[in-house]
């Protein structure tokens, strides 16, 4: 890590314990007002993703505490977004989470479509793929097109995973089932071009994608895509205080993910998930310190091109590396591989509690460090120059780093605003990122 993070995290540890002494409303920190039955979180869902553009549409959180015995856990949680961005994407999501639904089990189901006019690409293997960002600005001498590193994917996912207690609650089994449907194409520009004019215009020419199925990087069998489905087992070990910002604790988990031809599968394959999140309180109720290490590696098969920028955990499955949800500030989907290694480390203050319109409130602030790399190269030949120069002429692959603040919002503990601002220390992952959407990164 850079001598510009290590400063960035003395300030911060030397700022806020100031700050705290004269802003803390010490009162509201012991009286926090137990919820019962149902309560709603919605918001319209206006927000900004540097990758994916302006976001519009609505996002509700349901939430059933029953009689409140286990605030601020829940019985029942019901997300539902519709969205659409400024980029193209489309998301509707509807994910249910309970531990109440069946005695002794945690449930949580997904049913997910997702659309993406224009999904990052750069190729394989992080630094190692040639990226140069004045391919896509105009006026540059090397200017080919602004979506020259993009492709379009259309993906249907459904998946229920349960959670059950070897011991007690600390430590759980975890058995799931997933279905991907992935629809891959270039880019269609005749679309995107409407109402567009002048130079505006993008010029009709073989994009990155097309030109790694000419050249067959990528096999005519997988260039549109294809179905998934996966089984997972594993183990999960977690003794948080709190699953939406914990105080303290660990969450542990060992998952294997398995895709067998047997389930439909063209490409047989196994991965290992190992992720370790860990949390210590430095003031209590006010400041904490987090950290999240994954490491995630295919143990045997064949995965196809368009498995490969998947990240799995026992609570969901996210992109990357590179992103709002793992790698702050690098480009969405830079750093992909068969095999990688990625964490964070974030120093958490909760500044102000309150409790507003019959609901409790707190505001948070943090400062993060993201880094992450390629440990296993997915394996790509070919004899054709120009290919090999796309593939192998950028750099030797290192760690890809960045830093930030955030900046959070929360009703009950449990339905979370979020506010992320990341800066790349290498200027070859993209500059900056600007993220709003829900909840804290881990």
């Amino acid at each position: 890590m850079t001598s510009r993070i290590f400063i960035a995290y003395l300030l911060l540890i030397a700022v806020c314990p100031q700050v705290m002494s004269s802003n803390i409303d010490s009162t509201a920190l012991n009286n926090e007002k137990i919820k019962k039955g149902w309560n709603i979180g919605a918001l319209p869902a206006i927000a900004f993703d540097s990758d994916i553009g302006f976001r519009y549409g609505v996002i509700t959180n349901l939430y059933n505490y029953g009689n409140g015995k286990f605030y601020p856990r829940y019985n029942h949680s019901l997300y539902f977004e519709w969205s659409r961005t400024s980029k193209g994407s489309g998301t509707n999501q509807l994910i249910y989470d309970s531990e109440a639904l069946i005695p002794s089990l945690r449930i949580t189901s997904e049913a997910s479509i997702f659309t993406e006019q224009a999904l990052n690409f750069y190729g394989f293997n992080g630094y190692n793929a040639y990226y140069n960002p004045d391919i896509e600005k105009p006026g540059t001498s090397v200017y080919i097109s602004k979506v020259f590193y993009r492709l379009d994917r259309k993906l249907d996912h459904l998946k229920i995973d349960i959670q059950g207690n070897i011991t007690d609650r600390r430590f759980r089994w975890l058995a799931g089932l997933s279905h991907l449907n992935i629809k891959i194409n270039t880019v269609d520009i005749q679309n995107l071009n409407k109402e567009k004019s002048g130079n505006d215009i993008l010029p009709n020419v073989p994009l990155l994608y097309d030109k790694f199925v000419e050249w067959g990087i990528i096999d005519a069998s997988q260039k549109n895509g294809g179905i998934n489905n996966m089984a997972k087992a594993g183990i999960v070990f977690d003794t948080r205080d709190n699953e939406p910002n914990p105080m303290r604790g660990i969450w542990s988990e060992i998952l294997l993910l398995i895709s067998p031809s047997f389930l439909g599968n063209s490409k047989a394959f196994t991965k290992l998930a190992i992720n370790h999140r860990e949390y210590f309180t430095l003031k209590k109720e006010l400041l904490n310190l987090a950290y999240r290490l994954s490491y995630q590696a295919k143990i045997n098969g064949t995965m196809p091109f368009y498995m490969l920028p998947f990240i799995y955990g026992s609570n969901t499955s996210t992109e990357g590396l590179g992103g709002s949800k793992n790698l702050r500030g690098v480009l969405r989907d830079r750093v992909v591989g068969e095999d990688f290694f990625y964490g964070n480390i974030e120093l958490r203050w909760k500044f102000l509690r309150t409790y507003k319109f019959k609901q409790n409130f707190y505001l948070a602030l943090a400062g993060f460090t993201d880094f992450g790399r390629v440990t296993g190269k997915y394996a790509v030949t070919t004899s054709n120059p120009e290919a090999n120069f796309y593939l192998s002429k950028g750099s030797p692959e290192k760690w890809h780093q960045t830093y930030g603040l955030g900046a959070y919002a929360a009703m009950n503990q449990n339905f979370v605003a979020a506010l992320n601002y990341g800066i790349s220390v290498n200027k070859n992952d993209g500059n900056n990122g600007l993220y709003i959407g829900l909840n804290f990164l881990f």
